[in-house]
């Protein structure tokens, strides 16, 4: 019997190195999993110290690989300004045969990784295959783990174009991903620039229950896939509602999320990914498609990428032994 866990810092969970396009396999397999009704994933709970911020508790198991667990997550927005993550968190990680805590890691870096990885997916069923334009809106950390996950789903991507409504946000990124990911990327004067003529569009700005957003209809060419991370924070009713296919990654979640207040004038998903993965629900299927997939973030993501984490750091002996 188990008689002690791996304690993961971030640093631990960074040093491990599970590269982008491993994450995504992975996430696109679980959403598999979670077409084929292979996984248990209660609805998020959550308390929420202030309007806009929340710390959410997220459970799931999932047959294969098989992993179990739960992340306690925080969404503070107000961090930022004091120099703190916005988001932050811990994941700990069960024996599913003998429930047991194994590990418990940092869940920063997992977080914005598998995130971005889902929205990956999505794009392989939902972007053209030919997308060259693509626009980032909001330049944190999901809007870096986001343009690191486009550029390895798609290989035709040619055009960055950036926006953030805080200039020196901006400025950063733009130095930081081109130096990092050897592409270049442009400044845009507004969202209304940055979106225009875009083949792909993510918006990773905050997650707001009565947003302001500004995303019109006419904004977006015919075929764009439009990818939010923030919810409808972004884009109009009208914007949502010209999408020829509207998907979620969780649509009993997202219908939750609606008795809580959110998605007021955000119609009603058309299905979600695991079904599109599995074949239940179309994917893309003509180029002026437009289409839109709303994620609002899924514990089975963060088990299937924590347990390769644990597995990793095991096999190269990173992270601290900790009784139980």
């Amino acid at each position: 019997m188990a008689s002690e866990l791996l304690y993961l810092s971030r640093a631990d969970v960074e040093r491990v190195g599970l590269a982008m396009a491993e994450i995504i396999a992975a996430v696109e397999a679980v959403f598999r999993e979670k077409g084929e009704g292979r996984v248990e994933m209660p609805a998020k709970i959550g308390i929420h110290p202030a309007p806009d911020d929340f710390l959410h508790a997220m459970p799931a198991y999932v047959a294969s690989p098989q992993s179990a667990g739960i992340k306690w997550v925080g969404n503070f927005l107000k961090n930022a300004p004091k120099g703190l993550p916005t988001i932050s968190g811990l994941l700990v990680l069960n024996d599913p045969e003998i429930g047991l805590p194994i590990a418990v890691m940092d869940c920063t870096w997992i977080t914005a990784k598998r995130t971005g990885a889902a929205s990956a997916v999505a794009a392989k069923y939902l972007a053209r295959a030919d997308a060259e334009a693509l626009a980032i809106i909001g330049c944190g950390v999901q809007g870096q783990s986001h343009l690191e996950a486009m550029l390895t789903q798609c290989s035709a991507i040619r055009r960055i174009v950036a926006y953030d409504r805080i200039p020196a946000h901006l400025d950063r990124y733009v130095r930081g991903m081109q130096a990092i990911h050897k592409v270049p990327v442009s400044r845009a004067s507004d969202i209304e620039t940055a979106v225009r003529g875009a083949d792909i569009i993510v918006t990773a700005t905050e997650i707001r229950k009565h947003p302001a957003p500004v995303i019109r209809p006419e904004w977006i060419k015919p075929g764009a896939f439009c990818m939010t991370v923030d919810f409808d924070a972004q884009f109009t009713p009208g914007a949502i509602g010209s999408m020829d296919l509207l998907y979620t990654d969780d649509a009993p979640q997202m219908e939750f999320y609606r008795t809580m207040g959110y998605f007021s004038a955000t119609p009603k998903a058309q299905g979600d990914l695991g079904e599109v993965v599995t074949g239940r629900k179309p994917r893309r299927a003509r180029p002026e498609q437009r289409t839109m997939a709303m994620h609002l973030g899924l514990a089975i993501e963060d088990m299937v990428t924590a347990i390769r984490i644990y597995e990793n750091a095991v096999a190269q002996g990173i992270g601290t032994r900790l009784p139980l």
